[in-house]
C-alpha cells in the first residue's frame, strides 16, 4: 500500500458525511462493537446476502476465489453494507412496533 493507505477517502469527509465521520470517530470502543453486531438473525442474512450480490455470485468452496480492490471501493462496499444494515434494522423496529400496537389496539377494543 502507499502513503495514503490510511488516510479516510474523501466521500466520507465532506459535507455531511464528515460530521456522521466525526460523530462515528468520537464514539466509544463498546458503542462501535454494539453497532456492528446484527440485531437478529434475519437482519444478518438478508445483509450477507446482499453483499454476496453486490461482490458477484460467488462460486462454491470448490473454487480459490480471489477478490482484488481499492481501498475506496471497499471503503464504498463496508458503507452500503453499513446503510443497509440500518434501513433493515430500522423495518425491524417499526415492524415490531406495529404488531405491538396492532395487539394494544385489539386489546382495547376487546374490553370495550
Amino acid at each position: 500500500m502507499n502513503d495514503t493507505s490510511n488516510q479516510v477517502p474523501e466521500f466520507i469527509k465532506s459535507g455531511e458525511s464528515g460530521l456522521l465521520w466525526q460523530y462515528v470517530q468520537s464514539l466509544s470502543p463498546e458503542t462501535i462493537a454494539q453497532l456492528s453486531k446484527p440485531s437478529s438473525a434475519d437482519v444478518f442474512q438478508v445483509v450477507e446476502r446482499n453483499i454476496i450480490g453486490l461482490l458477484g455470485g460467488l462460486p462454491s468452496d470448490n473454487f480459490d476465489v480471489t477478490i482484488t480492490t481499492s481501498r475506496e471501493h471497499l471503503g464504498r462496499l463496508l458503507a452500503s453494507a453499513m446503510m443497509s444494515g440500518y434501513f433493515l434494522r430500522n423495518a425491524e423496529q417499526r415492524m415490531t412496533f406495529e404488531k405491538a400496537f396492532q395487539v394494544a389496539e385489539s386489546n382495547a377494543s376487546d374490553e370495550q
